[in-house]
């Protein structure tokens, strides 16, 4: 089977991602999603009209970021008009999920030039839904909660936490480790060859650096947030008196949580978009392109709904089985700190080497642009792989109806 090589990544820096305080909130998502698509056209000198497809991740589709923003967004950008484009939606694993789909056409012969990414403003998202809507709790949809009960993903957080005996210290050290390792590769300029100002429309720069992290934490300082999810486990979601909890006790019935995440240890609201270009290796060489990796496997795996959270670790299973590796062969991961006990439960569920994972911090720090993460984390890790001189990197992350996209990439 062909190569797919990745040729290049670039990515938005993250603005906080609330109404009114973030740095991106003012702008269309469209026009994030054009400022990456423009700056990997003019970093690799493109003719746009020789891009076959551009697969694009985004999350919640509704309002300015429905109406396939993978295309409006490469209109915006210039591209030529031959250069298609679609938007899909695996929930927080979208932007890893556009990078396979890209290479899989490459590599099956099918395309040459395709273009993967995500956007996702979290400033926008509840805006233009109806208060209290819950899609999961709509009329019809009695069934689907019967068989797979499915609660809000903070609620499941603390679940499997309270299963799996993790202490909230254990999460609080994580997340100082996560700002920690941010500001220290921030400082050092470890995004600096990835990262793209976005600007205004006239020009001006709205914005030109990571908004969202906090290097001034401490362990103390975390020691003292209050829990997020403790209230909304027990909030009424229907007339039935049926809670988050009851969902989760209805398939874990034995089962006290302990409510240990917080702001401090969970993942960043915020704003951002990411793109990542990946060619056949006859486009390359003709084009005279210098492939920096390849995509050497791929995977997904589902896993409890219920619990959402814990399919990282089967698919980064999954994708070293696949690629004929094992975890001894992966210099660096990326595991998506959606909240702690997702990167603490995989770390330790695989015994890994906790300098290799996650070394410039992760979304507790910088933030989860929920469609765009895959794509930041996959060109995070090439980055770093240059930087260190390592060969192979493994990606992955949750995402929503407990489901987990993988990707092993090797340089070139």
């Amino acid at each position: 089977m062909p190569d797919a090589y990745i040729i290049d990544a670039c990515r938005t820096p993250r603005g906080i991602g609330k109404p009114g305080k973030g740095a991106l909130t003012h702008l269309h998502p469209q026009h994030l999603g054009a400022t990456v698509l423009s700056a990997i056209a003019e970093r690799n000198n493109l003719n746009t009209a020789e891009v076959d497809d551009i697969i694009w991740g985004t999350s919640s589709q509704r309002g300015k970021q429905g109406g396939d923003l993978g295309r409006m967004a490469a209109l915006d950008a210039g591209y030529n008009i031959k250069s298609s484009g679609v938007t899909l939606d695996r929930f927080c694993g979208s932007g890893i999920t556009t990078v396979n789909l890209a290479a899989a056409q490459v590599m099956s012969g099918m395309e040459d030039l395709v273009i993967a990414g995500g956007t996702e403003m979290m400033s926008l998202h509840g805006q233009g839904v109806p208060e209290g809507e819950i899609p999961l709790m709509d009329a019809g949809n009695e069934h689907l909660r019967e068989l797979h009960p499915q609660p809000q993903q903070g609620v499941c957080a603390d679940a499997i936490a309270s299963l799996e005996g993790i202490p909230r210290e254990a999460l609080d050290e994580l997340a100082l480790v996560s700002q920690q390792r941010a500001d220290a590769a921030i400082k050092a300029g470890h995004f600096d060859k990835s990262v793209v100002p976005v600007h205004n429309r006239d020009g001006s720069v709205a914005l030109d650096h990571e908004e969202f992290p906090r290097p001034q934490t401490t362990l103390d300082g975390l020691s003292q947030l209050k829990p997020s999810f403790e209230a909304m486990a027990d909030f009424p979601l229907d007339g039935e008196g049926l809670t988050f909890r009851k969902m989760i006790n209805q398939v874990y019935p034995d089962l006290e949580i302990t409510h240990v995440h917080h702001a401090g240890n969970s993942s960043g609201v915020v704003d951002g978009a990411a793109a990542v270009l990946l060619a056949s290796p006859e486009y390359a060489k003709a084009h005279d392109m210098k492939p920096r990796a390849r995509i050497v496997a791929t995977a997904n795996m589902g896993d409890s709904p219920t619990l959402m959270l814990n399919a990282p670790v089967p698919s980064a299973k999954k994708v070293l089985e696949k690629a004929n590796l094992t975890k001894d062969d992966i210099d660096l991961w990326e595991i998506n700190e959606a909240f702690a006990v997702v990167a603490e439960k995989f770390i330790r569920d695989l015994d890994l080497d906790r300098e290799k994972v996650n070394v410039n911090g992760g979304s507790m720090a910088l933030g989860h642009p929920i469609g765009a993460t895959g794509s930041i984390l996959i060109g995070t890790a090439l980055d770093e792989l240059e930087r260190r001189d390592l060969q192979r990197a493994l990606i992955t992350m949750c995402a929503g109806g407990g489901m987990a996209p993988a990707i092993v990439i090797e340089r070139v």
